[in-house]
């Protein structure tokens, strides 16, 4: 019994009970990676009734939520965890998480644009950042690119190849801070694996 003020207890490791009830520890900590597929909504629930993402997850039987999203039309790499502290600070953008994408554009893009990107760009809702783009393959038909930013606004990179002529008409997430998708099928989740989580941790300032 404690009888002292300002004692402190370790949540998760000492037994905390108040009028002989115990209070729960806190739960188990999950974090999972997933590889997105096309047409599924980063949401818990659709009122237009299409598919959610953790309609991909129904062997977790813990509950778990997206950590950021990937729009309708977007695949690959995408998060989900119990940790509200770590989700929020890999969602908030002082934290400057990497997100590696690689786009598919109609065309083969010009040096100069890919410069341009490079840079940033100036959006509707202001300047895009500088990113660390290269392209993988150029033909005349379409060219694919790589591309890493860190500022995370809404379609951020759709948007920055809108702003130097081009559509995207395929995106992928392939990585996120540390993390990568592998071989890691379309459809499929995978625990992260106890370095992965403790190198994402100390990228975002957690122990």
């Amino acid at each position: 019994m404690v009888t002292e003020p300002g004692t402190q207890a370790v949540w998760g490791l000492d037994r905390i009970s108040a009028d002989d009830k115990e209070i729960p520890g806190p739960s188990e900590r999950v974090y999972l990676m997933l590889n997105k597929p096309y047409g599924y909504v980063c949401s818990l629930f659709d009122p237009e009734g299409r598919p959610i993402v953790t309609d991909l997850l129904k062997a977790v039987t813990k509950r778990v939520y997206p950590v950021g999203r990937l729009d309708f039309d977007t695949l690959g790499l995408l998060l989900f965890t119990n940790d509200g502290e770590w989700a929020h600070r890999l969602m908030h953008p002082s934290y400057h998480v990497p997100r590696t994408y690689k786009v598919t554009v109609s065309g083969r893009i010009a040096d100069k644009d890919v410069r341009a990107l490079r840079r940033g760009v100036r959006l509707d809702d202001g300047l895009s950042g500088s990113s660390r783009a290269s392209v993988i393959t150029s033909s005349d038909r379409q060219s694919i690119i790589r591309m890493t930013i860190t500022q995370g606004k809404s379609r951020q990179v759709r948007r920055m190849l809108e702003a130097v002529g081009y559509k995207a008409i395929h995106l992928m997430r392939t990585g996120v801070g540390s993390l990568t998708l592998g071989d890691l099928k379309i459809g499929a989740h995978r625990q992260l694996l106890t370095e992965e989580v403790t190198s994402m941790k100390k990228l975002v300032g957690l122990k």
